[in-house]
């Protein structure tokens, strides 16, 4: 489903260069769900980022669904994330201004579901994920576990291929972390591949596989 060959990032400073990612290259199989783990700084949620198709400036060979990404333009590569991607951020990312409804409509929106059907696919999303009674309210009317628990209901309403998630506990205490990785597995069940950055061992034992990476490269698979 997944492949990157020889991926690499750098930073340019005058005639050096600060490498972020060293020839990364894995494959994620459909249905997998794939932790990628190591220290601060060691590339992980960049290679999410590229993943996610957010992050353009790089080199070498990534291919999504058999597509090769690094031969598309901007705009190809952007429909590609809208219509197989869901992106759960560590910081939310809900829009401050929109309901809770309207933050879960959204994704439907760019992908050009009709409003009738928006409304019932919202309505089964809240119901699944028993945010009912909070739809009415604004993100900064909800506790943090409960803005995360909308971030994955926006993630997954479109039905995405694949689900991102960086650091998705990273604000949570532990009874809210564990409801989070308990949907995350649920979803993995139901047939969605899941990648996830974490720090976390207990958060990583959810998934089947482990990709450890340390200053850019990849040092364990």
């Amino acid at each position: 489903m997944i492949k990157l060959v020889d991926l690499e990032k750098f930073y340019a400073h005058g005639v050096s260069k600060t490498f972020v990612l060293r020839r990364v290259s894995f494959e994620v199989q459909e249905g997998e769900f794939v932790s990628i783990m190591g220290p601060s700084g060691a590339g992980k949620s960049t290679v999410l980022h590229i993943l996610g198709m957010y992050d353009s400036d790089w080199s070498g060979e990534f291919y999504f669904l058999d597509q090769p990404i690094h031969k598309l333009d901007k705009k190809k590569r952007a429909e590609f994330n809208k219509k197989y991607v869901g992106f759960v951020f560590q910081s939310y990312h809900l829009l401050d201004n929109l309901t809770v409804y309207e933050n879960l409509e959204i994704p439907l929106s760019y992908r050009d579901v009709k409003k009738s059907q928006r409304e019932s696919i919202v309505c089964d999303v809240l119901d699944r994920f028993q945010i009912v009674g909070k739809k009415d309210l604004f993100p900064n009317q909800l506790s943090g576990g409960q803005q995360q628990l909308v971030a994955v209901a926006r993630a997954v309403i479109a039905n995405p291929k694949v689900i991102l998630a960086d650091e998705p506990t990273g604000n949570l205490h532990s009874s809210q972390g564990e409801e989070i990785m308990e949907l995350f597995k649920k979803l993995n069940s139901e047939g969605t591949t899941i990648i996830q950055v974490t720090h976390s061992e207990r958060n990583a034992s959810y998934g089947s596989r482990i990709i450890n990476l340390r200053d850019g490269w990849v040092v364990n698979d």
